[in-house]
């Protein structure tokens, strides 16, 4: 195995959870060259990864993506490409990428015409995180695993803007609340955000809140201040994703809903309090945090569809614009206890 071709474009988490199998598949084939088709904001996240070569895949360019893709492929005919994403756009740009073996998803899996791009199929996964589904295609290629783990790209730079920014908060023990999802009904409200920041402070815990620079995450990081009664470094907006990946290591613990940030505090080891009410953390939560979950998951989906998780397809999603305010302060206040307990934070 001397080439290898990654194509998995994105999400932030799904792209996190794929480095792990990446990296994997680093540590049994070291002298392979492993070249990686992202898109434009994942490879910010990865860039540096040692040891991958990674090609930007820009789909706010349209057709000019695909021809640059071409252009940046241009001569070369991989070993195997991992194709390891369900996407029209994917499967588009596994076109652009020629290799000798094209391996994609399971035929039950496979959807968005997916199978008809590929030469070979991964085995199909069993009921369990996407990482988990991502570990096949790396079983594909001979590759198997335990517990995965991650060396993400932190730089000296970035590690000191974390910590000059940290530096001054009172407590060296620190929670960070990411509170924004990209998709605003998978947000908690803001006053409950608020509450558990008053509730972190009374057990000694400095706030820092994080997130991005759209108007959905600035307005819940105002919301959040105007409404609590502790102090709260706000970096929503004022950190690049190497940074915000140095924030999320220098903090003691992560407080989120279902979102990319939840998989890159795992990534640096830092355990996540991730809160779930649309979609299976079984199947998307924090992979080494999933015991500290706080989910109405499984309760809505009873009664929406009056069956079980392990009754209906898997990742099977749940509807309603309200069911995150199923979350009550008082199970977060609870989960962060037992965290700060079992961890020893």
């Amino acid at each position: 195995m001397r080439s290898i071709c990654i194509l998995r474009l994105s999400a932030i988490g799904d792209v996190v959870n794929a480095c792990a199998v990446v990296q994997a598949i680093q540590r049994q084939y070291p002298e392979a060259a492993i070249t990686w088709v992202i898109g434009k904001v994942e490879a910010k996240l990865l860039e540096g990864l040692s040891g991958v070569r990674l090609v930007v895949f820009d789909k706010k360019q349209g057709r000019q993506a695909y021809l640059q893709l071409k252009r940046d492929l241009q001569g070369e005919v991989f070993d195997c490409l991992l194709h390891m994403q369900l996407a029209f756009r994917a499967n588009l740009a596994s076109v652009c990428i020629k290799a000798k073996r094209k391996i994609g998803f399971d035929w039950h899996s496979s959807k968005e015409l997916h199978s008809l791009f590929m030469s070979e199929r991964i085995e199909a996964a069993p009921r369990g995180h996407v990482l988990d589904g991502f570990r096949q295609f790396a079983k594909a290629i001979g590759v198997e695993f335990d517990r995965p783990y991650w060396q993400l790209p932190v730089s000296a730079e970035d590690t000191q803007f974390a910590l000059k920014k940290l530096d001054w908060l009172p407590s060296l023990k620190k929670i960070a609340i990411c509170p924004a999802a990209s998709n605003a009904e998978r947000n908690w409200l803001p006053e409950r955000y608020a509450a558990m920041a008053d509730y972190a402070a009374r057990r000694g815990f400095s706030v820092v809140l994080c997130g991005g620079s759209s108007a959905i995450e600035q307005q819940m990081s105002m919301d959040i201040k105007r409404y609590a009664n502790t102090e709260i470094l706000d970096l929503t907006g004022k950190t690049s994703l190497k940074q915000l990946l140095a924030v999320l290591k220098s903090v003691s613990l992560v407080l989120a809903p279902d979102t990319g940030p939840v998989h890159m505090a795992v990534a640096v080891g830092t355990p996540v309090i991730g809160l779930y009410a649309h979609s299976n953390p079984d199947r998307t939560g924090p992979y080494h945090f999933r015991d500290y979950v706080v989910e109405v998951y499984h309760q809505s989906l009873l009664e929406q569809t009056g069956k079980l998780a392990s009754e209906l397809k898997w990742g099977t999603r749940v509807k309603g614009a309200e069911l995150m305010q199923k979350i009550s302060v008082e199970q977060v206040q609870q989960m962060f206890d037992k965290m700060v307990q079992d961890l020893r934070l």
